[in-house]
């Protein structure tokens, strides 16, 4: 099965992957008339980026369920792939709230 895969790449591609589901909850939870796009822009405009603080939340959440089964299942390359990748969004995020 592809979820028993031990693979770092594997890993990375998943957690690359996994926030844009997250980012979809939100979405249709919060900013459902809107289409992707403006929603992005809407979350990106605000004042104070109170969404975008709640949509990253939301998004990395998903890459949180994907790390704890991983590392619960013991596939810890699959896992460390998916910390790196959580690695990566969250200092983007952080840079976007602070400096944009």
């Amino acid at each position: 099965m592809i979820f028993k895969k031990d693979n770092f790449i594997f890993g990375f591609i998943m957690g690359l992957i996994a926030p844009f589901a997250g980012f979809a909850v939100f979405k249709y939870s919060k900013l459902g008339p809107l289409n992707y796009f403006e929603a992005l822009q809407y979350i990106l405009e605000e004042p104070g980026h109170k969404l975008l603080t709640v949509a990253i939340s939301l998004s990395l959440m998903a890459n949180a369920i994907l790390f704890t089964i991983y590392i619960n299942s013991g596939i810890d390359k699959t896992a460390k792939g998916i910390f790196v990748a959580t690695l990566i969004y969250a200092i983007t995020a952080l840079s976007i709230k602070t400096f944009g």
